[in-house]
């Protein structure tokens, strides 16, 4: 380009940003970004891994145990298969001992008798339906979803949603995403382990947001990469000086069951003895064992696994 032609476009640069800076409304617009949940003008919170890593590890540590009165909405069917039935207006009771105690006891609307009992220590679980006179017993991992979709509801399902336990750092290794854009605004923080096969498996995906830093949410997965459990966590308040969430929701599409929980009242750090932990079958109730062998199931040798017994 010649000297000319140079300066000609000089000139021509300069008048478009004397033009632009007189009048900025002719060539660009500011929009203000409301996500939702947002109060006007907040700022997003950073934080990095170890930040992360150092705040669940602080959750999961303060909550020893706890007795909760919730309301719930389960829902039994799939998607896929066009079919869900909800039930609403189900009142539960929910106790909780670290590590591995859960005990859950949920009772029809209205006439508030019990719908099921059922407990877990970490490893078995144990399920009573009064309306089925059905009493299961088994491992906490479903092998093989039950038609009768209430069998495949298991305590540990509830308590990974909510404890969502810190990262085991000496063997599994972390990844943060930072995803935010004009409508969520999300730090992910994934886990993944070594597969036997040498890859690496991810286990979970947590989400907090950056509005405050609460957890939002949790994805479960299992070898495959399928999702095992996704739960979504809101509207968190302070419980006997300690932070929990009034409403999550738990999804287990495998198992073809979800439910909606609210928290109507929550006692944190109480002292709950074995008894409240304890679920024996009544008599004259069917026993149903899930699993290899009666005697790991912690059954009489006269209870067959798989088999009903009065």
């Amino acid at each position: 380009m010649s000297f000319r032609g140079r300066r000609e476009a000089l000139l021509l640069l300069a008048v478009i940003l004397l033009a632009t800076g007189s009048a900025p409304g002719c060539l660009m617009r500011r929009r203000i970004i409301a996500r939702k949940g947002a109060k006007p003008d907040q700022k997003l919170l950073a934080a990095d891994k170890q930040a992360l890593l150092q705040r669940l590890l602080d959750r999961y540590q303060s909550i020893d145990s706890f007795l909760a009165t919730v309301d719930m909405a389960p829902s039994l069917g799939s998607a896929d298969k066009g079919q869900i039935t909800e039930y609403k207006d189900v009142r539960a009771y929910i106790l909780f001992r670290r590590p591995s105690h859960i005990r859950i006891i949920g009772l029809y609307p209205v006439v508030r008798n019990k719908a099921f009992d059922m407990t877990s220590d970490g490893r078995e679980f144990r399920l009573y339906i009064p309306s089925k006179n059905r009493f299961v017993l088994g491992s906490n991992q479903v092998i093989a979803p039950s038609p009768n979709k209430l069998e495949n509801l298991r305590p540990q399902h509830f308590l990974e949603a909510l404890m969502v336990g810190p990262v085991d750092v000496d063997h599994e290794k972390t990844l943060l995403q930072n995803l935010t854009d004009e409508e969520k605004a999300d730090y992910i923080l994934e886990v993944v382990e070594p597969a036997h096969n040498g890859d690496l498996h991810l286990k979970r995906q947590i989400w907090f947001d950056r509005l405050n830093l609460h957890i939002g949410r949790q994805l479960i997965f299992d070898a495959s990469g399928d999702i095992l459990t996704d739960a979504r966590y809101r509207e968190w308040r302070v419980y006997d000086r300690l932070l929990f969430p009034q409403e999550i929701e738990i999804i287990r599409p495998k198992d073809e069951y979800s439910v909606q929980i609210r928290v109507v009242k929550l006692e944190m750090n109480k002292l709950l003895d074995d008894a409240r932990f304890s679920l024996q079958r009544p008599e004259g109730v069917d026993l149903k064992v899930l699993g290899p062998s009666a005697s790991e199931a912690g059954v009489p040798a006269h209870d067959s696994p798989g088999t009903s017994a009065k």
